[in-house]
């Protein structure tokens, strides 16, 4: 398969700010995936409250990041490397002031403000050979109606649901346990 001339240029773009971005090495599995967050300070929502922090945000991405390592482990096989490229994240909730400023840092969900991530991706093989590519606006309209109870208590389950899903529709074949 040919890469697309987006990806390439994304690539070209990120590749610079790749090797001085701090990429921690998560331990379950680092050979098999990578994930580079292209300006997250422009993200549409990754705040940890209504004026948010750069070390709230910092968190929500890492979270994020170690998450998409977590579920490579299950869906790359072994020898092939996954390449993320996340390009915005709008969490699911927004902040509504209105309330008072005792509510600044409550994230209120409703249906009116689904999660979102966008990213392209490009999975090779051992030799290098891409085997599947493509960018991806992850989506869902009926977040809540689809909540499963994995992620009860965590305050990215929207987010994380939304990974799950994507890796489960675009790599079925390669699930791995």
């Amino acid at each position: 398969m040919k890469p697309t001339p987006l990806f390439l240029a994304i690539v070209l773009a990120v590749a610079p700010l790749a090797s001085a971005a701090v990429k921690p090495v998560s331990p379950a599995a680092p050979e098999r995936a990578d994930v580079t967050f292209v300006h997250p300070e422009n993200f549409t929502d990754v705040r940890d409250g209504y004026t948010g922090t750069e070390a709230g945000r910092d968190g929500i991405l890492q979270n994020i990041r170690d998450y998409f390592l977590k579920q490579a482990g299950r869906f790359v096989p072994a020898g092939d490397h996954l390449t993320i490229i996340v390009t915005d994240i709008d969490l699911a909730g927004d902040f509504e002031p209105w309330h008072g400023p005792n509510w600044d840092d409550v994230r209120i969900v409703k249906d009116i403000y689904p999660p979102r991530i966008d990213l392209s991706f490009r999975l090779t093989d051992g030799s290098g050979k891409v085997v599947k590519e493509g960018t991806r606006q992850l989506r869902n309209l009926a977040f809540m109606q689809t909540m499963t109870f994995a992620f009860a208590d965590d305050p990215l389950r929207y987010e994380k649901q939304l990974i799950d899903d994507w890796y489960h529709d675009e790599f079925p074949r390669a699930r791995r346990q």
